[in-house]
Formats: structure tokens, C-alpha cells, sequence
């Protein structure tokens, strides 16, 4: 079976596509509920602002479809947007709500001296080494670019932080639903072994 990765219209699906057969699995790009939900595993993946990607979701239905599948054993990876999307409210230009899979919301950077948007390489801290999506990995850089960060209700539910003033989320997971804030297939040697740990929890068939 096939990794669907979901088209709602607003997402790297080339590059994430593309990673995900590098690492010897077959990446279905796909807008189809019944495609989507008997997939292996699904990526959510997301580029733009919080409240145009939650319309087109709901718009094209999707909304549904990803709540359903994240709802079910299958394992269900956001990727930096598509994170942000798994918690229940995100203030960009105004409030809106997400798809509330994982507790919690998404705010922009307070004002600081530090630069908006957190753009750059920055080290990963597990905070759970034990989860399997860490399995064999050291901590390591992980390439960012975000103006808004999520902040969870449930500190469980934060599986991986960076610095950047003070402590930001960058990775969550709760049972087989997980999140990350950078780009994965954009963020070298590190970036890509948690996409094939994320890939190997799905059961599919690979060379990875």
C-alpha cells in the first residue's frame, strides 16, 4: 500500500512526495477520501496561513477525512502548516479553528529581539527518546521556517523542542498521530531519518 499525501490545495506535495520515495515507499498524492483512508499511513503536509489551509480542508471535505484517518490506527504525520492544523485553534489573522486532533493552539512569536520569522537550522532536544519515532537518532539541526509556533495543552503531547528564546515545539505526538514544525525532507541527514522512522511505524512495504 501507499502513503497518501493529502491535496487540499496548499501543500509542498512535490518535495515531501518525492522524499518519501527516496526512502523506497510509494507516495499517493491524493484528494480522495476512500484513497486517503485505506492508505498505510497519511501526511498532512501545509504551506500558507492557518485559516485559508482550515477552508480549503473544509471546503474540499478533507477536514473530515483527516480526523477520521487520525481517529484510527493509521499513523497521520502534519508537517510545519500541516502541525499546526492538528491543534484546535491557530490566531493567524484572527482566530480560527483547526482540526483539534491534538489539544492546544498555535500563537505568533511574542516580540523580541530574535528575528520573525524563526528561520534557520536549529537543534532538536527529545524530550521522549523513547518514542519510536526518535528510534536509533542522536538530537540534532533541523532547518525552520515559521512565524507562528504551537503551544500544547497537553505536555505529553510535546514530544521534541528548539530554542529560540525560549523553548518552541517542533515535534508532538500522541499514539500514532505525530507533528513536526520544520520540513523533514528539507532538513538533511536528521530530517530524513524521522521520516523514515514515521514511514516504518505505517507498515508499509519499503527499502527504507
Amino acid at each position: 500500500m501507499a502513503i497518501a499525501i493529502v491535496d487540499y490545495g496548499m501543500g509542498n506535495l512535490h518535495s515531501v512526495g518525492k522524499a518519501v520515495e527516496r526512502l523506497g515507499y510509494e507516495a499517493l498524492v491524493t484528494g480522495e477520501r476512500e484513497a486517503i483512508l485505506a492508505a498505510d499511513g497519511v501526511i498532512l503536509p501545509g504551506v500558507g496561513a492557518f485559516g485559508d489551509a482550515m477552508v480549503h480542508l473544509r471546503e474540499t471535505g478533507l477536514d473530515g477525512v483527516v480526523k477520521e484517518a487520525a481517529a484510527g490506527l493509521k499513523p497521520l504525520l502534519g508537517i510545519c502548516l500541516g502541525m499546526q492544523l492538528l491543534f484546535s485553534t491557530g490566531e493567524e489573522h484572527g482566530e480560527h479553528e483547526g482540526l483539534d486532533i491534538l489539544p492546544g493552539k498555535v500563537v505568533r512569536f511574542a516580540p523580541s529581539e530574535l528575528k520573525v520569522p524563526h528561520m534557520g537550522w536549529n537543534r532538536l532536544e527529545f524530550l521522549h527518546p523513547e518514542n519510536p519515532l526518535f528510534a536509533g537518532l542522536d538530537a540534532g539541526h533541523v532547518y525552520f521556517v515559521h512565524s507562528y509556533h504551537a503551544i500544547t495543552e497537553n505536555k505529553d503531547d510535546l514530544l521534541a523542542v528548539t530554542d529560540y528564546g525560549h523553548p518552541v515545539t517542533a515535534i508532538v505526538g500522541r499514539g500514532s498521530n505525530f507533528g513536526m514544525q520544520f520540513h523533514p525532507e528539507k532538513s538533511g541527514e536528521l530530517g530524513m531519518k524521522l521520516l523514515s522512522n514515521f514511514l516504518s511505524l505505517t507498515g508499509a512495504s519499503g527499502t527504507a
